[in-house]
């Protein structure tokens, strides 16, 4: 896997806890982060902080889990149909936000990846909320613990991300949604698996290992039913 890129963008919040005993300012991810294939910003993005400012009020969450889709080949991905207006950003510069519409009911965030005119995106399955928990909980209309963003559309409704933020450049300052860099999740705490919800893609690209999620997480979007109950019941 290449190096991860080390330039990072000063984020003008607090001084914070950085989850291991000490104290860091966080950090904006950068486009020369994004730029990186698609694969490793997927695996690499395990264990970040996805930030909106909703209304004045932060709410953000650690990411547990993600998925890449990469280029015009990948028969799961957007961009197989070639360039549309829909897709239009995944062909566009590396760290901006691709917002969509699906099942005429829920919006999906990713985070466009790879050279600007080569269409790749990540996209963000699942949270640990940590910050904003009681307004989250709020916009996912009362659902809180493990049903406040271990799913796609539900970390979207939880930080109020919607269409309007399709396009923005994540990097950039004075933006209203982010990711901040925080310490690596070690490889032995992440596994793979095939992407979800692609009932209707041939193979390869229905069954490949493009999903990356926390090992043991309990917001992570696909668990067995035992294991639900498990965490029910904790």
């Amino acid at each position: 896997m290449p190096a991860p890129s080390n330039v990072l963008i000063p984020n003008p919040s607090p001084i914070a806890s950085n989850g291991r005993g000490g104290v860091a300012k966080r950090m904006h991810l950068s486009h020369d982060f994004f730029s990186q294939d698609t694969l490793t910003v997927a695996r690499l993005l395990l264990g970040k902080r996805l930030v909106c400012r909703l209304d004045g009020h932060r709410l953000a969450g650690c990411i547990v889990e993600t998925e890449a889709y990469i280029g015009e080949e990948d028969k799961g991905c957007h961009a197989s149909v070639g360039r549309t207006q829909r897709n239009e950003v995944m062909f566009g510069p590396p760290g901006h936000a691709y917002v969509y519409f699906t099942y005429g009911m829920h919006w999906m965030f990713n985070v466009v990846t790879e050279p600007e005119g080569f269409p790749a995106a990540v996209l963000i399955r699942a949270l640990e909320p940590v910050e904003g928990i009681a307004i989250m909980a709020c916009n996912r209309h009362g659902r809180d613990g493990v049903n406040l963003c271990s799913g796609p559309a539900k970390l979207t409704q939880a930080l109020g991300i919607t269409r309007a933020l399709n396009g923005i450049d994540l990097c950039a300052r004075g933006v209203e949604l982010w990711i901040e860099d925080a310490p690596p999740i070690p490889d032995a705490d992440i596994a793979i698996g095939p992407r979800i919800g692609l009932n209707n893609t041939p193979e390869p690209w229905k069954s490949i290992l493009w999903r990356f999620y926390v090992r043991g997480n309990s917001f992570v979007s696909k668990l067995t039913a035992d294991r639900r109950r498990q965490t029910a019941d904790t």
